[in-house]
Parts: C-alpha cells; structure tokens; sequence
C-alpha cells in the first residue's frame, strides 16, 4: 500500500471517530441542547460532497471514510431531532 493512502485512510479515520464520543453521549443521556444542529447539517453536506468528489476521482480512502462519516453524522442529527427539547 503507497503512502499516501495509509495517510489517506487514516486521516478520514481519525476525521470519522471524532463525532462518535458525541454520538454515545447524546445517545445515553438524551441529551442534545448545547450541539448544534445548524453545525452538523453544514458538516453534513460538506461530507457528502467528499463523497461524490471521491466517486469522480475513484479514491477509495476518500469514499470509504466519507461515506462512514456521512453516516456517523447523519445518526448525529437524527439524535439531535429526536432528543431536543421542544419549548
């Protein structure tokens, strides 16, 4: 495997586990006040254009991290609707 690759995919790894202490948290204690969802559907749109970037330029690391991702932080906003509180 070339180099840049291993940097590739471990980037995106690294990029892609971050949102996941915020996912337990959230999804444990139900609680989503204080993350934005504004920030998370920015986040979102940004990934998902990764993604098409990487089906163009067929790069696997680019795909394969991105579309995880784009998954992680879908799951994310999905929690943020269904735990906020309405007012």
């Amino acid at each position: 495997m070339e180099l840049t690759t291993i940097i590739g995919l471990l980037a995106g790894a690294f990029t892609t586990i971050a949102v996941i202490p915020q996912i337990k948290k959230a999804w444990y204690t139900k609680k989503v006040e204080d993350v934005s969802p504004f920030m998370f559907t920015i986040l979102i749109l940004g990934v998902g254009l990764w993604v098409v970037y990487g089906i163009l330029k067929s790069d696997i690391p680019i795909i394969a991290t991105n579309g995880i991702s784009l998954g992680l932080n879908m799951i994310m906003l999905y929690l943020m609707v269904r735990y906020r509180k309405k007012d």
